[in-house]
């Protein structure tokens, strides 16, 4: 039976539990060479994660906590503190360090852990331009259930758009925490999936979402139109609050009802290092914003200084510190 609980975060994330592997590479063909797809997410299966891991063995490799709604949490847990994720995890080496992570910073991690499975992998294959392209191996991350959602009324649960390809799981999850009275915030993720599912994802962000994330491919894909203003009017017709983030020149924020939406630029950034969570870190100091009770612009500009910290670092590990004096400056 579903608990319900009245002792619990105010951020909670849904998603992967995957440890990354950040890779650098010296240009695309090796991309075509693993038929990966540039600037998308490809799911593997056991068979191509043991190819990959083969061809990366020779490989330097950097390992850290993954999974696009754990990076939201992780940046989260510097800024506002009360915050838990949902995944699962194999009972395996990779299980235990992604726990042992997300226990040094603060979060309350309720992990299913599946005997027999392996921990998700997420490779992040880097090209010299900062494009990102990831081929992902869920293993236990495909495991979790919404049986493990704490619900309270007025929390917020941020599920990230790599769990949409099992849609009798999300949809239940979501009936569960709108009826319990709490507030969806949706990242879409990748351009591909919502190319390859782009129905049902409509569908869902019209019944269930209240805030929904989009970076400029993944907007294109979900309105089927290049004017990202058009896009993001859409968006917010169907949902409450629609972001799109449009890379160096800024994002829009478009509250439901409003004729025109809010604009805000991307700060100056003196480096990029890689731009791998960029999305996750500026939709981290968004909510943050928003649980404030901040306006778009400030809410906007919050997610433009803690994305701009974590470009300037390979994969996440921004001190908290950091985070916290990004939306102080």
């Amino acid at each position: 039976m579903q608990k319900i609980c009245f002792e619990m975060t105010k951020i909670i994330g849904f998603g992967n539990a995957l440890v990354d592997e950040l890779v650098r590479l010296n240009g695309d063909g090796e991309l075509s060479e693993m038929g990966l797809p540039k600037g998308g997410m490809t799911l593997v299966d056991s068979i191509q994660r043991e190819q990959m891991a083969k061809w990366l063995s020779n490989t330097q490799t950097e390992k850290a906590t993954g999974g696009s709604a754990a990076n939201t949490i992780l940046a989260l847990s510097a800024l506002w503190g009360e915050t838990a994720f949902v995944g699962a995890v194999g009972n395996d080496e990779l299980g235990h360090f992604f726990k042992q992570a997300q226990s040094e910073h603060g979060i309350e991690s309720l992990l299913r852990v599946v005997e027999g499975s392996h921990t998700g992998v997420a490779t992040t294959f880097i090209t010299p331009d900062h494009e990102r392209t990831f081929a992902t191996h869920l293993g236990a991350a495909a495991m979790l259930s919404p049986d493990d959602i704490p619900l309270r009324k007025g929390d917020i649960l941020h599920i990230e758009g790599y769990m949409v390809q099992n849609h009798d799981m999300i949809v239940r999850a979501l009936e569960m925490v709108k009826a319990a009275g709490m507030t969806v915030s949706y990242d879409l993720a990748s351009w591909n999936i919502v190319e390859n599912d782009r129905d049902f994802i409509h569908r869902m962000v019209e019944q269930y979402v209240d805030i929904v994330f989009a970076n400029e491919e993944e907007a294109a894909a979900y309105a089927q139109t290049k004017d990202m203003n058009a896009a993001a009017q859409m968006l917010a017709g169907q949902t409450h609050i629609a972001v799109v983030k449009l890379g160096k020149r800024g994002a829009i924020a478009w509250l439901h009802g409003e004729p025109e939406p809010v604009f805000t630029p991307t700060g100056k950034c003196s480096k990029v290092i890689d731009t791998t969570a960029a999305g996750d870190f500026f939709a981290a100091g968004y909510l943050y914003g928003h649980v404030n009770g901040c306006p778009l612009s400030t809410c906007l500009d919050y997610g433009h200084r803690i994305a701009g910290e974590v470009i300037q670092v390979m994969g996440t590990q921004v001190e908290a510190d950091t985070l916290r004096k990004a939306v102080n400056a």
